[in-house]
């Protein structure tokens, strides 16, 4: 079995990636880099459910998304391209039956909808939902900013980091969307993503702005109340933090903390944070692989690498590459 690393980046004027860099992944956690694709800006990577399929977000003034097949020797190929709707789509989501593709413009602060084939391409878009509103904080919040798109059964729910807000639609059968429900967050939170919290009713959402995490309660399909309010690490940070990524591993989370530059890791059952790791500058987006932690450390120009360790404090391994935004672990047969 080949065990790879695709590696999404900023490129042009954003950053000085190239476009998704593969890397191969030794049984003992080490990177090798093995290839590189040109894109422009993909900065979010998802692989398909069932098929040998990724698609990247362009993260562009005019937004675009990108289909690519995986050979089975981890090459990847452009299948085809559309435009989202919005400007700098920043999250993708395949719903769990691989037929439609959710895609969040950020700065056009809307949600899309794509139908997929039965091959994973690209068919046609079959929703573009406008948000408005805006928030507290004014450099950050001047209008609705959809930061990121959570399939669920039979329906979407959109984190809005400018209206402080999480919108759930109803994802009707031909992959139309139509309002369920709208929960607010605390203001100034800036939610970026939200999570379920398998087997439970509970969900915990980053509040980027704040330097925090929102413990909430799904108390219907797609509505969601506060529960409690964290701060993002385990101490208190002096420079700004704009939180970043969340993951949940048992009875873990672990968040990455841009400013305080780490990844802390939470201990669920008493919301308590244990730990802070340091990961390099601007931690965007991390993932865990049999007790290694890779981070996509934007700023470091690398991707950092540590082993999840009781004491919370290990060393870093560095793997270079321009303006790393995502790291997308992937098992080949």
């Amino acid at each position: 079995m080949a065990e790879l690393v695709f590696v999404g980046c900023y490129t042009g004027d954003a950053g000085n990636g190239t476009g998704i860099t593969t890397f191969s992944r030794t049984p003992s956690g080490e990177l090798r880099e093995a290839a590189a694709l040109p894109l422009e800006s993909p900065s979010w990577l998802v692989r398909h459910p069932s098929l040998p399929v990724l698609y990247a977000a362009n993260e562009l003034s005019d937004g675009g998304v990108t289909a690519l097949a995986i050979s089975p020797s981890g090459t990847l190929s452009v299948l085809g391209t559309a435009e989202t709707g919005g400007a700098h789509p920043c999250h993708l989501a395949v719903t769990p039956d691989g037929r439609f593709l959710l895609c969040a413009n950020y700065t056009g602060g809307s949600l899309a909808v794509f139908s997929l084939s039965p091959s994973g391409a690209l068919e046609s878009r079959t929703a573009l939902v406008q948000h408005s509103g805006s928030g507290p904080v004014s450099d950050r919040q001047e209008a609705a900013h959809v930061h990121m798109a959570v399939p669920g059964a039979s329906m979407v729910s959109a984190v809005d980091l400018g209206t402080d807000e999480i919108r759930s639609y109803t994802l009707t059968p031909s992959g139309e969307l139509e309002p369920l429900a709208v929960s607010s967050l605390p203001p100034g939170t800036g939610p970026r993503q939200l999570v379920r919290r398998p087997g439970t009713d509970l969900a915990y959402v980053v509040g980027e702005l704040a330097g925090t995490v929102v413990t909430v309660r799904e108390t219907s399909p797609g509505a969601f109340s506060v529960v409690s309010v964290a701060a993002s690490t385990h101490a208190e940070p002096s420079v700004p933090n704009l939180v970043a990524h969340l993951e949940l591993s048992g009875s873990r989370m672990y968040v990455s903390n841009r400013g305080p530059d780490c990844v802390t890791e939470f201990a669920l059952d008493d919301a308590a944070a244990v730990a802070d790791q340091p990961c390099g500058a601007n931690p965007r987006h991390f993932a865990l692989v049999g007790g290694t932690c890779y981070v996509a450390a934007q700023s470091e120009d690398a991707i950092t690498a540590f082993t999840l360790t009781a004491s919370g404090e290990a060393e870093l391994r560095y793997y270079p590459t321009g303006s790393p935004t995502f790291v997308l672990p992937v098992s080949l047969p």
